[in-house]
This record gives structure tokens, C-alpha cells and sequence, in this order.
């Protein structure tokens, strides 16, 4: 057994500053995490997909954490459910991390990509759902990669409707608007095709 596969235990940490999510950035997340993981099976990969999970940069420091809204660990038994994730017990860090950017979008936008860079997360897609047709500062899409020779980078800034995951080898796509927005998965050269859902 892996050390990502073991059970972890608790870890108590003090109260941060850490706002709560609204409803619409948590709904997103928990109909995309299913669809993740239908998806990452119908593959062939062995994967943990998760939500909204802690997990730990530093041993000792209880401080330095995210929780990503959706996140994929390679080579991790889909089916255990560890309370927490202590990176420096992996075998490898998260391939494919997405933020749902929330209330506060400077910690979405400028605090957390370069942590996840840190982690060494392969790819990192940032999602905003309160953008519109007149937003000047915010944008929908936005997708750091590690690039050879060049490490971690922000590739892609985007308003359309749809972008690629390389990491998971199909498109994310904006369905919807307003309380009825959804992210779906979808195939096809430009992603026109919608992953079917349960």
C-alpha cells in the first residue's frame, strides 16, 4: 500500500482567515467532482478525484494548506477517504487542481497559482463564474501549466465559454448562466461534444 492510499489522520489546525464558499461555486464543485471521476475511470487511470479537501504543503506548519474546489491525484485508490492529504506523504502532487474563483478573487487570481506551483501541481485552472460581458478586471478562464524549461506559467487567459485540460484530456466547458451555471466535460476537437452525465 502507498503512502497516499493510508488512511491520515486528523490534523487540527488554528482558525485562518479562510472565507466559506457561496452557493453557486459549491454547487459547481459538486457536480463537476463526479463527473471528474466518471471520466479519469472511463480512461483507464487510477486516480483519487476530490473536493474541497485540505491538503498540507509543510510538515509542521498547519498554515500552509489549500483545498482545492476539484483536484486529481495520480496513482491514488479512488475509493479511500483520508480527512486530509499531507503533500510530503504522496507519491505525487495533484495533476490537475481547479479553483472556482469565490467572494474574495485576489486570493483566486494572485495569491493561490503560485502555491499550487509550489506543490508542483501540473496544471491549475482557474474558474471565474461571476464574469460578464462587462467585466474589466476578472476573466472566466485561466490555466497555469509547467512549461519546459521554463517551469510554472499562467498559458491561458480566456472569456469563451471553453477551455482544454491537458491533464485531463478533454475540454471544460461553462454551461448555463446565472444560478443555473455548470461546468461540464466535453470531447471532440473543440470540445463540442458534452461528456454525458449520470
Amino acid at each position: 500500500m502507498t503512502a497516499a492510499a493510508r488512511r491520515v489522520e486528523t490534523v487540527h489546525y488554528p482558525e485562518t482567515d479562510d472565507m466559506g464558499e457561496d452557493a453557486l461555486q459549491r454547487f459547481i464543485a459538486e457536480l463537476l467532482r463526479p463527473l471528474v471521476a466518471m471520466w479519469v475511470a472511463m480512461c483507464h487511470r487510477r486516480c483519487f478525484v476530490g473536493a474541497d479537501q485540505f491538503i498540507y504543503l509543510e510538515e509542521g506548519n498547519n498554515k500552509l494548506r489549500v483545498a482545492p474546489d476539484v483536484y486529481v491525484l495520480p496513482e491514488v485508490a479512488p475509493d479511500v477517504a483520508p480527512p486530509c492529504w499531507k503533500l510530503w506523504e504522496l507519491d505525487a502532487p495533484p495533476s490537475f487542481a481547479l479553483e472556482i474563483v469565490s467572494r474574495n478573487h485576489r486570493k483566486d487570481y494572485e495569491k493561490l497559482p503560485p502555491v499550487y506551483g509550489r506543490m508542483g501541481v501540473r496544471e491549475l485552472v482557474v474558474f471565474d463564474p461571476k464574469v460578464t460581458s462587462r467585466s474589466r478586471v476578472r476573466i472566466r478562464w485561466q490555466v497555469y501549466r509547467r512549461v519546459a524549461h521554463k517551469g510554472w506559467r499562467l498559458v491561458e487567459r480566456s472569456n469563451e465559454d471553453r477551455v482544454f485540460s491537458r491533464e485531463l484530456g478533454c475540454w471544460l466547458r461553462a454551461v448555463g448562466s446565472g444560478a443555473q451555471l455548470l461546468l461540464r466535460l466535453a470531447t471532440g476537437q473543440r470540445g463540442d461534444v458534452l461528456v454525458p452525465t449520470d
